[in-house]
């Protein structure tokens, strides 16, 4: 599932758009597409893994999902689920999920919440985390509400940045280690965006993925945690569990 970084990439590059009219709109989805005819993008935006497309009224909103990937000015040989051409070019969109955001994006959107985000609020996630005291790391890193933009890559690296094992329980992590979290969470999501501009993130991991602990040099431990059971990479010797 693309994370924060990638979305704000993908902003950057659709920022072309900004201004321009859709002059001609297609696509396999089973949205109103048409809607978008004729319309000029007031402004190309993102919040958290959501790409976002403005126009006067009401706004695109993508979710690129597990799997979803997008082009400019270029097509793959599958159909999109839509795409978007302009005088100046054309955006295709591919397995994604696609929805109609109507009036304001302010009015859906805190972005005090989105860690790549100059309203980003440390402040805010800490009074959000701490109203789930029960819950455990793994899950608290991957909520939208308190981290938007931060996936399964951001939440492996940063816990063992932190040293602090996955299933640890969110209050009972002494204040020091809450604040290194959301600190971190901010950190390595604009150290993953460096890393994958440069297209040099892969070499950057320390255990996602990894087989040996690069502090220790013990085994990293694979396994499927949390609410959503998604894949988590960790060091059992280095990773202190709070509990």
């Amino acid at each position: 599932m693309p994370e924060g970084p990638s979305i704000l990439i993908m902003r950057e590059d659709a920022a072309k758009f900004r201004g321009k009219t859709v002059r001609e709109v297609s696509g396999n989805s089973s949205l109103d597409l048409g809607r978008m005819q004729g319309r000029r993008v007031i402004a190309v935006r993102s919040w958290g893994k959501h790409f976002l497309i403005a126009f006067s009224g009401f706004s695109l909103r993508a979710h690129l999902l597990m799997f979803g990937s997008y082009t400019i000015d270029e097509r793959k040989d599958r159909p999109p689920r839509v795409s978007l051409r302009f005088d100046n070019g054309e955006l295709n969109l591919y397995s994604c999920s696609l929805r109609y955001l109507e009036g304001d994006l302010d009015d859906h959107y805190d972005w005090r919440a989105d860690v790549l985000s100059d309203a980003w609020d440390p402040k805010l996630a800490r009074r959000k985390l701490k109203a789930m005291p029960q819950a455990w790391v793994t899950d608290a890193l991957l909520d939208q509400d308190v981290f938007a933009g931060v996936g399964n890559i951001i939440k492996n690296e940063v816990l063992f940045r932190i040293g602090v094992h996955p299933l640890s329980q969110v209050g009972a992590l002494p204040p020091r280690k809450l604040g290194q979290m959301i600190k971190e969470a901010r950190q390595y999501s604009f150290d993953f965006l460096e890393w994958k501009r440069a297209f040099v993130l892969r070499k950057h991991w320390l255990v996602h993925t990894r087989r040996q602990c690069p502090q220790c040099g013990g085994p990293i431990t694979k396994a499927y945690l949390g609410k959503t059971n998604r894949r988590t990479f960790f060091c059992p010797t280095c990773q202190v569990r709070y509990e």
